[in-house]
């Protein structure tokens, strides 16, 4: 996906979620976040960001903050991003785990919950849920970087469809490059981390992609492994 009229600028402060303080050719701009996560680590005063300029006279912040530069990494935050992505990378058959789809449609609801994308391959009927991931460690993809029972929500769901015969699918979305792995936050969010691994094993099919990030675009590229494995002892616990 693309984004049009494009500014830089650098990030002073972040007051509420879905405010930031951001210096844009020396005047500081109250800016639009599209991403109400923590962001802790990205959010750095003095971070290089990248924002998107609205042509809409009537909205009261005039950018909104699309990408931040983390050391050498260059990061896309913008939530809504990524079902954009998986939905062009999905018609074009470029999730392999999935392969190439008759049709899809995008926030269906089934049962208690809306999914991200629903699709069709011949008779096979299938859900597909996205995750943006923007926590990076060490070079490994982590998620969520807050506790997400919404998340947790749609596993359980998606396990039970799986189990019902729908081809299932939750789709790591690493909001760039860089990352050489990615894991469940297991310390951040348990109960997310021991649905993941619940629902993997009732067919839920786990898909990891990287990014290309430029300063005003954001596409799939390459699939990166992933490992379930709790790295403590309290895996086994039982999450909240």
């Amino acid at each position: 996906m693309n984004y049009q009229e494009m500014m830089s600028g650098i990030f002073l402060e972040r007051p509420n979620r879905f405010r930031a303080q951001v210096l844009i050719n020396g005047k500081e701009e109250t800016v639009h976040v599209k991403n109400t996560g923590r962001c802790r680590e990205l959010l750095i005063p003095g971070a290089p960001v990248y924002l998107e300029k609205s042509n809409n006279p009537n909205r009261k912040t005039q950018y909104s903050l699309i990408a931040v530069q983390k050391g050498s990494i260059l990061v896309n935050m913008d939530s809504q991003a990524p079902n954009a992505v998986a939905a062009e990378a999905l018609a074009a058959g470029k999730l392999h785990e999935i392969g190439m789809v008759d049709t899809y449609r995008r926030e269906v609801t089934k049962g208690n919950s809306r999914f991200d994308l629903f699709f069709k391959k011949g008779k096979q009927e299938g859900f597909l849920e996205v995750k943006g991931v923007t926590l990076e460690e060490d070079g490994i993809a982590r998620f969520p970087d807050a506790p997400t029972l919404r998340g947790k929500k749609h596993l359980e769901e998606l396990a039970q469809l799986a189990k019902e015969g729908y081809l299932c699918a939750v789709l790591f979305l690493i909001q760039m490059k860089g990352c050489h792995l990615f894991c469940p936050h297991w310390e951040r969010d348990l109960g997310f981390s021991q649905a993941l691994v619940h629902a993997a094993s009732c067919g839920v099919k786990i898909l990891v992609y990287d990014c290309v990030v430029t300063e005003n675009s954001l596409s799939l590229d390459r699939a990166v492994p992933y490992d379930l494995s709790c790295p403590t002892d309290n895996c086994n616990q039982k999450s909240l």
